[in-house]
């Protein structure tokens, strides 16, 4: 009977151990092989490329309350519970990093501004006060605070009462069901619409 020995022979096994590290380090993507990390490009990750700036997202904004973010024509603040009302239709411009941003009513051309106390008001003109900060929250809303006014050292962000009707800056929270946001996107015949 014939004996089976292994011989380790170093200098082809390091060289046998240093060629398996290198193709496991090689990716072929867009059929180019090259020496990369390929879970980049296996993860899924979320996308932020808006938050950089000038990026524009037609929506309606739904909130937790069940009412839609709508500025009429006169540049008041309410909320709808509609959901084909033209003014509830808004434009959401990145104007700065770090997810700043202003939301002005499509038909009606008012920006979303907070003023000193908190109170939403519409202003045709753009302005600082017409800025708010995009918060991702755990719950997937959003939140969206104000960038210039704070009160007392706590942010106040844009809410919707249970009767549709914007809370005063001061009284809100982030953890308040009245503050969270959906995005909902429209369709191409509303975006024409308004």
């Amino acid at each position: 009977m014939r004996k089976w020995t292994l011989r380790w022979k170093l200098p082809e096994f390091a060289c046998g151990l240093w060629l398996a590290l290198l193709v496991s380090r090689v990716c072929v993507c867009d059929g180019q092989a090259s020496v990369t990390d390929c879970s980049k490009y296996e993860r899924h990750t979320r996308n932020y490329d808006y938050m950089e700036g000038g990026d524009v997202r037609i929506r309606r904004l739904y909130s937790r309350t069940q009412w839609f973010l709508m500025i009429d024509e006169f540049g008041n603040i309410n909320g709808t519970q509609d959901p084909n009302n033209c003014y509830s239709v808004l434009e959401i411009r990145t104007v700065s990093e770090g997810g700043v941003l202003a939301i002005k009513g499509l038909k009606s051309q008012y920006y979303i501004s907070m003023n000193r106390t908190g109170m939403l008001q519409g202003k045709k003109d753009y302005n600082d006060s017409c800025n708010f900060k995009e918060v991702f929250l755990e719950n997937y809303y959003t939140a969206y605070s104000s960038v210039r006014w704070t009160k007392n050292g706590k942010e106040m962000f844009i809410s919707l009462s249970q009767k549709g009707r914007p809370l005063r800056g001061k009284k809100t929270r982030k953890e308040s069901i009245s503050s969270h946001f959906i995005p909902r996107k429209c369709r191409e015949d509303e975006k024409k619409l308004a």
